[in-house]
């Protein structure tokens, strides 16, 4: 226990017996004796608490907590005064006080009114810090133009009531997008509810989005609230959109359009109040032409659309994505915060990602795990596959060998390159026509810092 405590009062016994008690329950104690004393201390010494009498040589109790909190309005003061009338005690209050005690003083109240005084601090600080650390983890990272621009426009409709449709490929980031439009709009207070639209069978889709009365249909052993009932006045969020059934996509439509539904089994008519933000990875216009995505739900989901770009084409981000990856790690583990070398940063920028930042973050989290220094060097780094590319990049020439042990390793990667180019960059069918395990393979392109793009089947 750190906190610190002024006691103000002109009283020296009182002084004492508080000081000695507030000492032994662990806190640290100073004392003034004057109004001016006081306020000097608070400025010098920046108490947690003060504990201060009305009845003061010079500038009263009020006037002196009024120049403290004018200062500074955060310090916590309990007023004391063996005179006190409810009249003096709502004075105290609308200038800040925290609290009014009479004297005689009891010990044992003083203390209980101290600890509440505290932990409330305690508990505001620990909600500036939950929010601080919410409001991280809903911010897009980069400072890429792309980015900069998304980040904008999510802050230009956030506040709105608007509908939204997010598109951008797997990994990109889609739902961090609908969460930090969640967290900044107006109905924040309330919760955002994911559907994941992909995962719903046909059979439960009207279970799972309005709700079951008990005994609606065999196993529905209790009442349960649906989806949009759960996000009534929030936001809710229809990932993976275009994967739903025509016949989903209907219910789905009629629901939006109606904004009131009924539960599976039940008669009462439960009117909605959502947000709805969408998201998928496939074109829906060409899905529309398929005939797999009804054209009426697409314009009613096509409010507002915001693409979230592949990491390809924003490779400048790379950097702060890597370093927020390892901080973040470092912070859930416990663990000292790992660093890349610029050489291994390097082998991170040249590659395309087809997965994005799903496919960055989870690459960041295996070398925390399985690198042991907490320096990340190039060689560290496992094969990044990439489609349509060569399978290989070696990398640069080694140096005359000196010694018959680097030539043999020098010839041995060249064989081994070799046998990779004859089968197409295929790890399997290579490590089978030189007669070892695929695994050992990997390990030796590893230690010849050979990074595999592909393996082609």
């Amino acid at each position: 226990m750190n906190e610190t405590i002024l006691i103000v009062d002109d009283e020296v016994s009182i002084c004492q017996s508080l000081k000695a008690i507030l000492v032994d329950e662990g806190y640290q104690v100073l004392v003034a004796g004057s109004g001016e004393e006081g306020i000097k201390a608070v400025s010098e010494e920046m108490p947690q608490l003060v504990l201060l009498d009305i009845w003061l040589p010079g500038i009263d109790g009020l006037e002196t907590l009024q120049a403290i909190k004018a200062a500074h309005p955060n310090v916590l003061v309990i007023m004391m005064s063996g005179h006190g009338t409810i009249e003096t005690a709502v004075k105290a209050t609308k200038l800040g006080a925290f609290d009014f005690i009479e004297k005689p003083l009891s010990l044992d109240k003083v203390i209980i009114m101290i600890n509440n005084a505290l932990n409330m601090v305690r508990l505001e600080e620990e909600n500036v810090l939950l929010k601080q650390k919410v409001s991280h983890q809903y911010e897009l990272t980069g400072t890429s133009p792309v980015i900069c621009e998304l980040k904008e426009m999510i802050s230009l409709v956030a506040p709105t009531n608007a509908w939204i449709l997010v598109m951008g490929e797997n990994g990109t980031g889609k739902e961090l997008v609908a969460r930090s439009l969640h967290h900044l709009s107006r109905r924040s207070h309330k919760p955002i509810v994911e559907v994941n639209c992909a995962a719903i069978p046909e059979e439960l889709i009207e279970s799972e989005l309005f709700g079951h009365e008990k005994g609606a249909f065999t196993g529905a052993t209790e009442k349960k609230r649906g989806k949009f009932d759960l996000a009534h006045e929030g936001t809710i969020f229809l990932d993976e959109v275009a994967d739903m059934s025509l016949k989903a996509q209907a219910k789905i439509l009629r629901i939006l359009q109606e904004k009131k539904f009924e539960r599976v089994g039940g008669n009462k008519v439960i009117d909605m109040d959502v947000r709805v933000l969408a998201a998928t990875n496939k074109d829906l216009e060409k899905e529309m032409e398929a005939g797999r995505f009804r054209q009426d739900l697409y314009y009613r989901l096509h409010v507002i659309p915001l693409h979230v770009p592949p990491l390809r084409e924003r490779k400048e981000d790379i950097r702060m994505l890597t370093e927020r990856f390892l901080e973040d790690f470092a912070a859930k583990e416990g663990q000292t915060v790992k660093t890349l070398t610029g050489e291994a940063l390097s082998v991170l920028m040249a590659h395309d990602w087809p997965g994005n930042v799903r496919e960055l973050k989870n690459i960041i989290e295996r070398l925390i795990i399985l690198t042991p220094s907490n320096v990340i060097e190039a060689s560290d780094i496992p094969p990044l596959y990439m489609k349509g590319e060569p399978a290989f990049i070696p990398a640069p020439s080694l140096a005359v060998a000196d010694s018959l042990r680097d030539a043999r390793m020098d010839f041995e990667k060249q064989f081994i390159l070799k046998k990779l180019e004859e089968h197409d960059g295929n790890i399997s069918k290579t490590a089978e026509a030189i007669g070892m395990e695929r695994s050992h393979l990997h390990k030796k392109l590893k230690s010849f810092k050979v990074v595999m793009k592909e393996e082609k089947d």
